[in-house]
């Protein structure tokens, strides 16, 4: 399947689609807290994207029932909101799409995963390193590029930090569709003859391409077992997961982060721990680079 690259009026209409998503996320978490169950998160965001006439959209897309993935601790991702109440300690990744206008609009696709109260060492671990993962592979990004070298910088850093990598879902193309080509791995793929790729392949990254990096990084193995639902994806031995995703635009110098968020999120990247980047969180990479003006404030 050929890859789309995007004329000027698709990078701007794109922009527009990803900024709100960005808006999204800063809103979510201002209302991250124990006791906020995963449905009442689904209400904001989906509340939030109507009145921006917009459409949330994985609302009806192959039949998920919400507006929003909602993926709690041990949950890999498409976590469907419920009366589950976060509690002290949880981690949960939110992640965002949203279609603007409503109408013959663009998908804007992001993630981050927020601390609920005052998490575990393993829970620190696995998120700030998923956040960095992400980090990395944004760096891999410019016109003549390969599109696996996101994946092998990203697998070696989060190997080397202990963690592991999912294989069994990806990055992909977004645009006027929610999920086209390429798809983007963020480990790198086995060439040994004989091995499946499927749709992968190590393209020249081109400018005017629009793909997302979402690193899905998890503390032990990097097996998932899909759940009866067909949705809800879990760790295969139970250990927690973490994920952050943004919307990149191919730039012939390196990338732009279509979702780039101008605000620091709340419970996510206002901790003293949390190992931001100045490419996937400059406003809260800015912050930290002068004290006492706009500092990261810890609640």
């Amino acid at each position: 399947m050929a890859v789309e690259r995007l004329n000027k009026k698709g990078i701007e209409a794109m922009r527009a689609s990803c900024q709100l998503a960005a808006r999204t996320l800063v809103m979510v978490g201002e209302h991250v807290r124990p006791g906020i169950t995963t449905d009442e998160i689904n209400t904001l965001v989906h509340e939030f994207i109507v009145a921006h006439d917009a459409h949330p959209s994985p609302l009806g897309y192959r039949g998920y029932p919400k507006s929003v993935c909602t993926s709690v601790n041990e949950c890999v991702c498409h976590g469907i909101p419920g009366d589950y109440a976060l509690k002290d300690g949880d981690i949960v990744n939110v992640d965002v799409t949203t279609y603007l206008p409503k109408k013959h609009g663009w998908h804007g696709d992001t993630s981050v995963t927020f601390y609920v109260g005052q998490p575990s060492e393993d829970a620190k671990r696995v998120v700030e390193t998923a956040r960095r993962a992400l980090e990395v592979g944004i760096e891999q990004v410019r016109h003549g590029a390969r599109l696996w070298d996101i994946g092998a910088a990203i697998q070696e850093f989060a190997e080397g930090r202990g963690c592991s990598v999912v294989r069994d879902y990806v990055g992909h193309g977004v645009g006027r569709e929610f999920h086209a080509a390429p798809q983007v791995p963020h480990y790198l793929p086995d060439k040994r003859p004989g091995m499946f790729l499927g749709d992968m392949r190590n393209i020249r990254l081109k400018e005017g391409m629009v793909f997302t990096i979402e690193p899905m990084i998890n503390l032990g193995t990097h097996a998932c077992e899909l759940q009866d639902d067909d949705w809800t994806v879990l760790t295969a031995d139970r250990k927690l997961s973490a994920q952050f995703e943004h919307t990149i635009l191919v730039t012939h110098a390196g990338a732009e982060v279509l979702t780039v968020r101008t605000e620091v999120v709340k419970h996510c990247e206002d901790v003293p721990w949390a190992d931001v980047g100045p490419l996937s969180a400059p406003a809260a990479w800015e912050a930290r680079q002068t004290p006492g003006e706009g500092s990261v404030v810890v609640r």
